[in-house]
């Protein structure tokens, strides 16, 4: 299935300046649109037609998202239903597999302006390029991601993890080997079709899988049709199975679209420069997500040396404010696509336009759940445990986790902007400084020397996300004031 009721003519060059314009632009400010367009407040304010198609594209997109989230939700409630044991190996499982992954998934998200702006300028040869550069970088990524699972169990210990958590803990992280490579193939397929504006297979795709991980996690962590109860390790062996049908189901749903582009092997993609420009693009995506997940794992740690009932409550806290920000990593997607086919196209003008209706977008809509969590966490908790003890830490967290949600969504969708135009170190220097230098020195300070506890740990990170956000919005606002320049990652043709 081509996906077109998905498209809304996301992805069409034909009609914007610039189509069909070699994908010859260096990585540099362009006198494009600095002669020619006028910065006034009229240029950044959205219209009917660029909210429209915002949410043609962010929509599907955050279906996607939240269809992801939904497996590892799933996941929880099963596991929490178990034990608070098995809750908690679950959630350090988790993080283990997504700190060794962040640094590869990243990198791929690099294919996001490549490829959205090499179809805005109409160049299918720039896609198909992408695409099979991609895939070469998963397999090579994933190999050497899958080593590092090896030792986790060790470093559990030398992280002073509950001694009951531990090797649960462990299993889970080694199941998890098996769907390394299929999570890298489904994120290269994935970004190609959404910068492509081909979005209904990944939908079903994302919908029949969660129907099987829900399937396979209910039969190996409880033992049911035959299966022995496997716990933790059940779970992530559920997520691994399910991983292959994601990236194969997407592969055979999107054939049609992709075959074009797959169907004989492009000399540049072997060239050495283009590769590596490829990673100077994404490496320091994949780092920023590597920093922003890791302090979000440290703080999980942290709050395995104040006890089981204190890290299986910020396991619920963090997975019901995961979900919810499922919605603006969605739209961050959409506005990595739309800015991007927009700077492909030549039109600046509409990459602010799509820039600022997705800031209100995410802003929006975090704060209505940032309402709904302050309002109802007794509720929200509830659905994931009935441990007195673990649910009285959860109640306590969650209402945080409110408080930070308009944050977390201007600050990721700042990132889907930026990502766009191809500016991918900010975020990473921006991650470091309000994150890492302020935002858990403040974590530590209120839990341990404050007395403050596990809330003490969340505050610190309401810090953060406050700082980052607002460094992020500052900068999107300057760099869309001036002309943009595409960036180039193949030479020019003799």
């Amino acid at each position: 299935m081509r996906g077109h009721a998905w498209n809304a003519n996301v992805g069409h060059s034909e009609a914007r300046p610039g189509a069909g314009k070699p994908f010859l632009i260096h990585l540099k400010e362009s006198p494009l649109g600095q002669a020619t367009t006028r910065i006034t407040a009229r240029s950044f304010r959205p219209g009917s037609a660029d909210l429209n198609r915002l949410a043609a594209l962010a929509l599907p997109i955050v279906v996607v998202q939240v269809g992801m989230m939904t497996m590892g939700v799933v996941d929880s409630i099963l596991l929490g239903h178990l034990s608070a044991a098995d809750l908690a190996a679950g959630a350090l499982g988790n993080m283990y597999f997504f700190g060794m992954a962040g640094l590869g998934m990243g990198t791929l998200y690099a294919l996001d302006p490549i490829v959205a702006q090499a179809v805005g300028a109409g160049e299918q040869e720039g896609v198909a390029r992408g695409l099979q550069r991609g895939l070469m970088l998963a397999v090579m990524i994933s190999a050497v991601t899958s080593l590092g699972f090896l030792p986790a169990g060790h470093v559990f210990v030398l992280l002073g993890q509950p001694a009951e958590v531990v090797p649960r803990a462990a299993g889970y992280a080694l199941a998890s080997i098996p769907g390394v490579l299929p999570f890298f193939g489904f994120i290269v397929l994935r970004q190609t079709l959404q910068a492509m504006g081909r979005l209904r297979p990944i939908v079903i795709t994302i919908l029949l899988s969660n129907l099987l991980n829900f399937a396979l996690a209910w039969a190996l962590i409880f033992g049911h049709l035959g299966s022995p109860a496997m716990g933790a390790a059940g779970a992530a062996w559920a997520s691994s199975l399910a991983r292959w049908g994601m990236m194969l189901g997407l592969l055979g749903l999107s054939w049609r679209d992709l075959a074009p582009h797959l169907d004989h092997l492009r000399s540049e993609v072997l060239e050495f420069g283009p590769l590596l420009k490829m990673l100077w693009i994404g490496v320091p995506i994949g780092l920023q997500f590597q920093l922003e997940m890791g302090v979000f794992s440290v703080v999980a740690l942290l709050m395995g040396r104040i006890g089981t009932q204190a890290i299986a409550a910020h396991q619920i806290a963090i997975n019901i404010a995961s979900l919810t920000f499922m919605v603006p990593l969605g739209v961050s997607g959409a506005a990595a696509v739309l800015v991007g086919q927009a700077v492909g196209a030549g039109d600046i003008a509409g990459a602010r336009r799509g820039a600022l209706a997705a800031l209100l977008a995410g802003a929006g809509f975090m704060l209505v759940s940032g309402l709904t969590l302050t309002v109802l966490p007794g509720l929200l908790a509830g659905v994931y445990t009935r441990d007195p003890a673990v649910l009285s830490v959860a109640i306590t967290l969650i209402p945080i986790a409110g408080v930070f949600q308009v944050f977390d969504g201007l600050q990721v969708v700042s990132i889907g902007v930026l990502r766009g135009v191809g500016d991918t170190r900010t975020p990473l220097l921006v991650n470091i400084l309000g994150f890492w230098l302020i935002g858990l020195p403040v974590s530590l300070t209120l839990a341990f020397r404050a007395g403050l506890g596990a809330p003490g740990l969340w505050w610190g990170l309401v810090v953060g996300l406050i700082l980052v956000a607002g460094f992020l919005v500052f900068r999107v606002a300057q760099r869309l004031s001036r002309g943009i320049g595409r960036i180039v990652v193949d030479q020019p043709a003799a």
